[in-house]
């Protein structure tokens, strides 16, 4: 359902995002998250890693409707997670 998650920060050719509604913060398994939905791309969400190493996270992509649980933004970053290298803070090669 969602697209493969995109590692690192916004590129800088999209300019500045504008995000609609307030920002959910989660913390899973030990780690605060922020994730925003973009107002002028339904579907699309960006997850900050706040509690992270570096300024870092990635970008999930689906369908505008329905909107991503809880429980699904969870998973995500269970996935995420599982792959960053300890020593690095960066996902693994």
């Amino acid at each position: 359902m969602w697209d493969a998650a995109e590692p690192g920060l916004v590129p800088e050719h999209l300019g500045t995002i504008r995000y609609q509604g307030e920002p959910v913060l989660l913390t899973v398994d030990g780690q605060d998250f922020r994730v925003r939905t973009r107002a002028e791309e339904p579907g699309v969400y960006d997850f900050d890693w706040l509690s992270g190493p570096h300024e870092y996270g990635f970008t999930l992509s689906g369908p505008a409707d329905p909107v991503m649980s809880r429980i699904e933004m969870e998973q995500n970053i269970r996935d995420f997670l599982a792959g960053i290298d300890p020593a690095t803070g960066y996902l693994a090669d």
